[in-house]
């Protein structure tokens, strides 16, 4: 039986730069799909009138 003794290893430093670029990528998704303005603009026309009058 042999063991695999090959490791993937990185540093602090790019571990910390990778995880950077995720919270980016993840800001930026969250912003674009939670934007008031365009989430506005998409919805759906007011029928008018209160319907409970």
């Amino acid at each position: 039986m042999k063991i695999n003794t090959h490791q993937d290893n990185i540093t602090r430093k790019d571990a910390i730069k990778k995880m950077g670029k995720y919270a980016a990528l993840t800001a930026l998704g969250t912003f674009i799909i939670l934007n008031p303005k365009q989430a506005q603009a998409s919805s759906p026309p007011d029928p008018g009138g209160n319907p409970f009058d």
